[in-house]
């Protein structure tokens, strides 16, 4: 069976429990590279065991992360490149929709939607998410953000791609569903938060960026100090994440505390 002229990059760092489960439905694309920030818990091994090729990364703090390395180290086989983590599982219906779409030579870039999941739970309702982690290599990189070691964030996860062109929509979506438990999520979007209210201090200092029309909206929120509340009545209300039952509470709950922290730690780091 001919496969799908894509390289699909998986980044990881300790993923065991989740990417059997994201490799394993990969199999039709033509080329898949995991690129690993030290794993001891047998990642490797996994990725190995079923058919990716294996790259070790280690970040010395500067520019580039991890999938900015990747794209300018890494041998890939294909002009078009699909960027997933590990919780981030492809269907049937993606898998299908994509490869008609890359055939198409008027996109450079499509934007992929997400299905999620939290506590173990499908959720119908509150913010959607999406982000266009599928390009030409040619056409697209993530944006360079200047850091000096704000945190031990070795990828690009607030990063956003810059895609010369036209941008497409994938509608079929990816399911986002992370086996790890709570205090994992935790960790994660308290090192998120960090890394968010050093880069809003650092584009309040600067006058050549860009930015799409979600984070004018949350940043403007975050001057007032109103996004945690903001969001928060956003998504169980008018969202109707209340349909979602505790888990839709809860979400929205860790959500609007999440961008709390993100305010709190500006004010801490301007107090500095």
């Amino acid at each position: 069976m001919n496969k799908i002229p894509v390289t699909v990059i998986v980044s990881v760092k300790n993923e065991a429990l989740n990417l059997p489960s994201c490799l394993e439905k990969l199999m039709q694309f033509a080329q898949i590279i995991v690129v690993d920030s030290g794993s001891t818990d047998g990642t490797q091994n996994i990725a190995l065991s079923m058919g990716a090729e294996v790259i070790e990364f280690k970040w010395n703090g500067k520019f580039p992360k991890k999938r900015n390395w990747a794209l300018q180290n890494a041998r890939l086989h294909h002009e078009w490149v699909l960027f997933l983590d590990a919780d981030e599982f492809v269907t049937k219906a993606f898998v299908e929709e994509v490869a008609i779409k890359i055939q198409d030579p008027t996109y450079n870039g499509f934007t992929i939607q997400f299905q999620n999941y939290f506590m173990g739970k499908k959720l119908k309702y509150g913010y959607g998410f999406q982000k266009s982690a599928l390009f030409r290599k040619s056409k697209g990189a993530y944006e360079k953000v200047e850091e000096d070691m704000w945190s031990h964030l070795d990828m690009e996860v607030h990063e956003h791609p810059i895609i010369e062109g036209k941008v497409g929509l994938i509608h079929a979506k990816v399911v986002h569903k992370d086996f790890k438990d709570l205090d994992h999520y935790i960790a994660k979007h308290n090192a998120y938060s960090s890394w968010e209210a050093q880069r809003y201090l650092q584009l309040k200092q600067s006058k050549n960026y860009l930015l799409s029309l979600n984070q004018k909206i949350k940043y403007n929120l975050l001057n007032t100090g109103l996004l945690p509340i903001v969001y928060f009545f956003g998504a169980y209300v008018l969202k109707l994440g209340f349909l979602d039952g505790k888990e839709g509470f809860y979400l929205a709950c860790y959500k609007s505390h999440y961008f709390f922290q993100i305010q709190t730690k500006v004010q801490l780091l301007k107090n500095k």
